[in-house]
């Protein structure tokens, strides 16, 4: 369960960090990278995405019975740990 030094520690953190950050699409960020996010991406890869959905309700109207198909919303912000409401104010 622990790391056998904190080189090894290091590498996996450096592995897992990149992978976290560049390639898993996270939920709570619209299905998206915080590295596309950050990198101001978001909105050209929802346009895209809104494309594709497009495409696929002209040519299968019957598979989307409730309504027209959209690409997760993003949130207005996204935290780890939230400021306290508090804290929130005196920012």
């Amino acid at each position: 369960d622990r790391f056998g030094s904190i080189q090894d520690a290091r590498a996996f953190c450096r592995h897992f960090f990149t992978w976290y950050n560049n390639e898993h699409h996270h939920s709570g960020i619209g299905l998206l990278t915080p590295q596309q996010v950050h990198a101001g991406r978001a909105d050209e890869i929802r346009r895209k995405r809104q494309a594709v959905l497009d495409e696929a309700y002209a040519k299968q109207q019957g598979r989307f019975v409730r309504r027209r198909p959209r690409p997760p919303e993003l949130p207005a912000a996204a935290w780890i740990n939230p400021p306290k409401s508090s804290e929130q104010q005196a920012a």
